[in-house]
């Protein structure tokens, strides 16, 4: 039997792919799995961030070993033409915190991404899209994954959707990151209450990341499907 692991770091993105699977918490891990013919395919999320990641990784593979795995879920766009509620199949990983570069294998797309161990802001983008000239989105989890797949010798890849443009001015949500890497939502909501300069924004951001969810869904049933 094929066990395919899909990694994400919150619910929502991965809502649309796994409704009407069967789901626990597993030591506040969330998981999800679906049986078709010879196929497992085991959905896993346990917060922002590489340890968060590390957390699913390792729930999803308890059961048993794991023959493929692919971190998925929203991303930051590093270039001004990436728009938001777009999906991409991703060429390859790079760690900001240690350099190291994670190739998906065959049949992966063109655009790499970068790992950061933080949400990217506006000015962080444009930071991080200078010294990654060949980057084109970011995220906090997808290198945790791609190591961890490498460690295994099991194919990586990594499908994500564009939450948030290049130009785009949010609020500093790291703030609201737990150390667990939950996202601390009443106390979001109570601050963003405060603050209607941001509502136009998060409300773009709430309606692409929707939409993202629902791409990478379907690109992952057309990707898993494939003989």
């Amino acid at each position: 039997m094929t066990r395919v692991a899909i990694i994400a770091a919150m619910p929502g993105e991965l809502k649309p792919l796994v409704h009407g699977w069967q789901h626990e918490i597993r030591n506040g891990v969330h998981l999800w799995s679906s049986r078709s013919h010879d196929d497992e395919w085991v959905a896993a999320c346990a917060g922002a961030g590489q340890p968060a990641a590390t957390r699913a990784f390792a729930a999803a593979e308890k059961a048993s070993p794991i023959s493929m795995v692919l971190s998925v879920g929203w991303a930051g766009a590093l270039r001004p033409d990436l728009k938001p509620g777009r999906t991409c199949n991703v060429a390859g990983v790079i760690d900001v915190r240690t350099g190291e570069r994670f190739h998906c294998d065959a049949g992966a797309g063109e655009s790499w991404l970068v790992t950061s161990p933080k949400v990217a802001g506006e000015a962080e983008k444009r930071r991080l899209a200078a010294a990654y000239g060949d980057a084109a989105l970011v995220d906090m989890e997808a290198a945790a994954v791609a190591r961890l797949a490498a460690m295994r010798a099991i194919p990586f890849y990594c499908f994500k959707g564009v939450s948030d443009a290049f130009n785009d001015k949010l609020p500093d949500f790291n703030r609201f990151i737990s150390p667990e890497g939950q996202f601390q939502t009443v106390r979001f909501a109570l601050s963003a209450l405060v603050k209607p300069w941001h509502w136009p924004a998060l409300i773009r951001m709430g309606e692409n990341s929707k939409r993202a969810a629902q791409g990478i869904a379907q690109s992952l049933v057309d990707f898993l499907d494939e003989p």
